[in-house]
């Protein structure tokens, strides 16, 4: 099974590409630049920042050639030249390296620069959920290369979002309850969810791009023995028993299984990790339990990257970026009236 990802390689990505360092294993565009998100004009569209992320198999060797090429990109961290800022991308916060407010080619661009082995780690254990979770929505993917790992992790990523929203929506669902619940997966526990980000966001995302999420997700809802998916009725029936709740349990990435541990198993006990699932499957509040566990990842990762974009952005730039943040915040307040009288 491959990925079934968005292609749109047209000139206007393979332009902004072409200005990058070849050696990249995994390029994507993301976010309101890319996709059309609810209550955003194709005029503003145009205007927002475009978001990619690339994942290199050297960031040693991929930051040298970067530096050279476009060095005007970095904040003042160029100075402590390509095998820090590798130190800094891997060692901390989420794994990745991010440029932000770029000019190229007439657009203002934002890249994060992650290793291939460490963005493997977040998609199949769920590690930060940081560029994981943008891969549970819909994406341009530029490049792809033959890395059997990156694509085996790239379809369990999708799987597991699936799972873990099956345990936090009830026996009976629409599709868009789903994409709901998979889109707001990586904002759970974001502090930029609390200053810096519009509070629709996830209804914005899903609303304008139901038909990218089918395509991205049909296939794995088709194959999975835990729902009943009735595609033309746009309604889903999932295992809620405790055995169904179980397997699902156990089929969490790694990560989030140990949050899930460490919140219901009371210190010194130290059972293993089937038997506390066990007995969160039959617990009515099994979906909370998740949901908790997911907000741990996701909170933890979301303030260190932040601090360390403060440091590869630049002050001057984290400054004009957080400010767009939170203009488009209260342009979303604002909207909320209207985006409620949809529901």
């Amino acid at each position: 099974m491959t990925l079934p990802a968005l292609q749109n390689t047209g000139v206007f990505y393979r332009r902004i590409l072409s200005q990058f360092p070849q050696d990249i294993s995994l390029a994507f565009a993301y976010g309101s630049g890319v996709f059309k998100q609810h209550g955003t004009s194709q005029g503003q569209m145009e205007k927002n920042m475009l978001d990619f992320v690339f994942a290199v198999d050297d960031p040693v060797t991929w930051h040298t050639m970067n530096l050279l090429q476009n060095r005007k990109h970095y904040s003042i961290l160029k100075l402590v030249g390509p095998t820090k800022i590798s130190s800094i991308q891997n060692d901390h916060g989420a794994s990745v390296y991010y440029n932000t407010l770029v000019p190229v080619d007439g657009r203002i661009i934002k890249y994060g620069v992650i290793s291939t082995d460490s963005l493997i780690d977040d998609l199949m254990h769920w590690k930060t959920m940081y560029v994981a979770g943008r891969l549970h929505k819909p994406v341009k993917m530029l490049v792809q290369s033959e890395n059997g790992k990156l694509r085996a992790a790239l379809i369990s990523n999708l799987k597991s979002a699936v799972t873990a929203s099956f345990l936090m929506l009830p026996e009976s669902f629409t599709e868009e309850d789903l994409f709901l619940q998979i889109a707001g997966l990586s904002y759970a526990g974001d502090f930029r969810m609390v200053i810096g980000e519009d509070k629709s966001k996830v209804v914005n995302i899903v609303r304008d791009n139901i038909q990218h999420f089918r395509i991205l997700y049909s296939n794995i809802l088709r194959d999975c023995s835990q729902v009943v998916y009735k595609p033309a009725q746009g309604k889903l029936e999932v295992d809620k028993s405790p055995e169904g709740q179980f397997i699902q349990l156990m089929a969490l990435p790694r990560t989030l299984q140990q949050r899930i541990t460490k919140l219901v198993d009371p210190p010194g006990k130290n059972r293993d990790v089937e038997e506390i699932l066990l007995q969160v499957a039959q617990d009515p509040d099994c979906g909370a339990v998740v949901q908790q566990g997911i907000s741990s990842i996701v909170k933890s990762s979301s303030i260190t990257q932040g601090i360390k974009g403060i440091a590869t952005a630049g002050l001057w730039k984290s400054v004009s970026y957080s400010s767009k943040k939170l203009m488009k915040m209260w342009k979303g307040w604002r909207r909320k009236p209207s985006v409620s009288q949809l529901s």
